[in-house]
């Protein structure tokens, strides 16, 4: 639970929550200074200077340059000069050198430029009262091919400031809600938007202290844009020219974020969102202001029929420490075994409404992600949900042969071979079939279909799922949700995922990077995957506006990207090998067919030296990784073949040096393995399992979190996964915490917020996300995000109402099955 800011006085001097860790409250309205993070603080207020760099592959990810968090809110980002007003995310983004400090106190040179444009700068952020000066020096005049073009640009959270009014020197204006223009086309004919206002000083939000900023200009005018006029993610972005009459002072501006006297960071009590079963660990954590003097004991409440609370358990927290920017504590409320209806107060405050029950995870919690999200995700085929249709028949006109020496946008790429026998523009037949849209977006990337398939194998195998609530029919190319047609839904999702890896034999006789839009203007298409593409075969006959109803003369169909891999090839073979053995019984000759390219893959690879090619993160693993894994799945296929059970005893130091990843899949294969191999992976399991421990222990929720620039959530639900098979395998060595902690975690249990991660499952989960709905500002039922990321150097966050960082928010498909598996993990547990 967040609750609304705090003013409560902080103990000066006292030690609070660690041992040996004293915090003493500056004078409220402290001046800005540098801290030993080396980034600027006072009480309420922490200005980043370049500890974020933009990225040279996905550049404007919003997060660089100089940015402000305020009232623990990260309201600006991207601090630097950029080439358009409103540039979006593939625009040209600057190369960030170095910073040092400068000759005054707490001052910061950050050195950036250009280098292709011969254009280079240095930006020095000064501390000056309780704000901060801006000042943009040109190591050489400006260009004059960038006079007028170059400016220095903030940009703001529009979430922020929805609603909320504007001052432009003695003008009034108010952020929309909906991007309204004004628009007006350059000289090139290129749509672009033009101020809002513009002036010397803004003052932004006047009226509410929580997010008033001002700005002022030394030089030249400053101008509020709306950056959503191009695209939905855009944010609200102040700029100003670089003057081209000087270098010194080029820009100067002086920027006073407003920060609320006295003001302390709530509490977060964060807590599994669905609650927990009686005779399992119940353990709320406490996240908490360093300079809070926080109450020393928590309540657990019990909901009775007349609708009051009712004290059930209270206890004294525990302190754990300090963590990033905040302190911690736990909430054990572990001896309360009575079903119920529950909440948490603390600090006055009293949580959602969560239960206790035997049966709690039997229902409503991965059967959103099974029935729902992974049904939206489909492609090729029509989804509909009673009055609803969630997306037509999508990407009939798949796919065409990508060209050799391409570099994909997003990450694909092709080498000087395409491995294909098809010509580059050459439409290849059998790809429209089978897959599932791989995030956001809508390309289907094989090895994230190749998890997915392996990842329902085992719901099927090991947790007996046979949920029902979806007709799927391949032949119509039809979904129906909550139409149950007998058939356990995750059989129909594997026959659905191996459709389309089968069509990549069938066409290449390997596995391949994947299939994805080639331009920027599909690539971000929102909405009805159906309307992206007209569905129709590309001729290089037919004019651009002809069509003869199969084929058309719009070249819109994706690529596809065919590069061979030994590790992909591998991936795939594994999904293969254990998708045979849930089809039998149920497709039998879909069964046979999985099964034999499997055997025919591995056969191949085993008679040619391992062919190698990178493209970014599309062309599978470490080769010994994706090997591992075909040779278990294989191995159970084919009930312990020798040839199997050989070559996984030679992998066995692949397994022990990549135990983390590798351990969990060889344990699976311990049936059919003979006792040697079991104690060395006894062996190799207790040393990880001390190494990984000590690890788990540097942060306070017991699992492991990230601290890239992307939330770690499938990563976490994977720890689940992983170490409920090892303490399958290895009762004495693993008990069950590790799976009931990182189920925790992703259901609420982790900083920043205690929001479930998973739309639509626990009392309070993440209803704002990025799927392919996001320009609704909506979710899709069951589609997890990667949830909080770690803003370098120590600022956990989670945006809740601003669906467009996909490092926070974006849905996965293999992060949702994880998640299945994770939940029927903890599922099994408890029971």
């Amino acid at each position: 639970m967040q609750h609304p800011p705090m003013t409560r006085p902080c103990a000066r001097g006292r030690i609070y929550l660690a041992a040996a860790a004293m915090f003493c409250c500056p004078a409220w309205g402290a001046d800005l200074h540098l801290n030993e993070l080396d980034y600027f603080e006072t009480q309420g207020l922490s200005v980043l200077a370049y500890q974020n760099t933009f990225h040279q592959v996905f550049r404007d990810q919003k997060l660089g340059g100089i940015e402000i968090i305020l009232h623990s809110e990260r309201i600006a980002t991207d601090g630097e000069v950029r080439l358009q007003p409103t540039p979006e995310q593939w625009d040209p983004v600057p190369r960030f050198a170095g910073r040092k400090h400068g000759n005054l106190p707490d001052q910061l040179i950050a050195y950036s430029g250009y280098p292709d444009l011969s254009f280079s700068y240095r930006i020095e952020v000064t501390a000056e009262g309780q704000g901060f000066r801006v000042a943009v020096h040109l190591d050489q005049p400006l260009p004059q091919a960038l006079a007028g073009k170059a400016g220095f640009n903030l940009d703001f959270l529009p979430t922020a400031y929805f609603g909320k009014s504007y001052m432009f020197d003695d003008a009034f204006g108010i952020f929309p809600r909906h991007e309204n223009g004004p628009m007006q086309r350059d000289a090139a004919g290129v749509a672009e938007p033009l101020p809002l206002a513009s002036g010397h000083q803004i003052v932004l939000s006047p009226e509410d202290p929580s997010t008033r900023v001002t700005i002022t200009s030394d030089s030249g005018n400053l101008m509020l844009f709306d950056a959503r006029n191009r695209a939905q993610n855009g944010w609200f972005v102040l700029r100003g020219l670089i003057a081209s009459n000087r270098t010194e002072n080029a820009l100067v501006w002086h920027i006073r974020p407003n920060v609320i006297a006295g003001w302390i960071r709530a509490p977060v009590v964060s807590y599994n969102q669905v609650g927990y079963t009686p005779q399992r660990s119940k353990i709320a954590m406490l996240e908490l202001d360093p300079l809070y003097d926080a109450p020393k004991t928590a309540r657990l409440l019990r909901l009775t029929a007349a609708g009051n609370y009712e004290q059930a358990f209270e206890s004294d927290i525990k302190p754990w420490g300090k963590w990033l920017r905040y302190n911690y504590a736990s909430f054990d409320f572990s001896p309360v075994h009575d079903p119920g209806v529950y909440a948490i107060e603390y600090a006055g405050h009293v949580s959602g409404p969560f239960r206790i029950a035997a049966d709690l995870y039997a229902n409503g919690v991965w059967q959103p992600s099974l029935d729902t999200y992974l049904a939206v995700q489909m492609d090729h085929i029509k989804v509909r949900e009673n009055y609803r249709v969630w997306h037509g028949v999508s990407h009939m006109d798949d796919a065409r042969q990508a060209p050799v020496n391409h570099t994909h946008f997003d990450g694909y790429s092709m080498g000087a071979s395409s491995d294909s026998p098809f010509a580059a523009g050459e439409h290849i037949p059998g790809l429209n079939i089978g897959g599932w849209y791989d995030a956001g977006d809508y390309d289907i990337r094989t090895q994230t279909q190749a998890e997915v398939i392996t990842d329902l194998v085992i719901a099927r195998e090991v947790f007996h799922n046979d949920w029902d609530q979806t007709t799927v029919d391949e032949d119509a190319r039809l979904v129906q949700i909550r139409r149950p047609d007998g058939v356990p839904d995750v059989l129909q999702q594997v026959k659905h995922g191996v459709l389309a890896l089968l069509g990549q034999y069938a066409a290449f006789g390997h596995a391949i990077p994947g299939i994805i839009e080639p331009t920027l203007e599909e690539y971000t298409h929102l909405g009805d995957a159906a309307s992206k593409t007209d569905g129709k075969i590309y001729s290089p006959k037919l004019g651009a506006l002809e069509s003869d109803g199969v084929y058309s003369g719009v070249p819109d169909d994706r690529w596809a990207f065919t590069s061979y891999s030994t590790a992909l090839n591998y991936e795939a073979a594994a999904a293969l090998a254990a998708a045979s053995r849930v089809l039998r019984g149920y497709d039998d000759a879909l069964a046979t067919r999985c099964l034999d390219t499997a055997l025919q893959a591995w056969n191949e690879e085993h008679g040619h030296a391992p062919k190698i090619f990178h493209s970014f993160n599309t062309t599978g693993g470490d080769l010994g990784d994706p090997e591992v894994k075909a040779a278990v799945e294989l191995l159970i296929a084919t009930r312990g073949a020798a040839i199997y059970r050989a070559r996984l005893q030679s992998l066995l130091p692949v397994i022990q040096s990549n135990f983390a990843k590798l351990g969990w899949v060889a344990a699976r294969a311990l049936p059919f393995m003979d006792s040697a191999f079991r104690n060395s992976l006894a062996t190799a399991l207790s040393s990880f399992k001390a190494t990984q421990d000590a690890q788990l222990s540097k942060n306070p929720f017991g699992v492991p979190i990230d601290t890239g620039t992307w939330g770690g959530s499938r990563n976490v639900a994977a720890f689940a996964v992983h170490m409920y098979f090892l303490h399958q395998a290895f009762p004495g060595i693993v008990g069950v915490d590790d799976t009931l902690r990182g189920f925790d975690y992703v259901l609420g249990r982790h900083p920043a917020s205690n929001v479930s991660y998973v739309s639509t499952v626990g009392t309070s989960s993440k209803l704002i996300a990025y799927g392919n709905n996001r320009a609704d500002y909506s979710f899709i039922p069951g589609g997890m995000i990667p949830g909080v990321v770690i803003i370098q150097p120590d600022f956990p966050e989670l945006k809740d109402a601003w669906p467009f960082l996909w490092y926070e928010n974006e849905y996965v498909v293999d992060a949702a099955t994880t998640f299945i598996l994770a939940a029927s993990a903890a599922q099994a547990l408890a029971h």
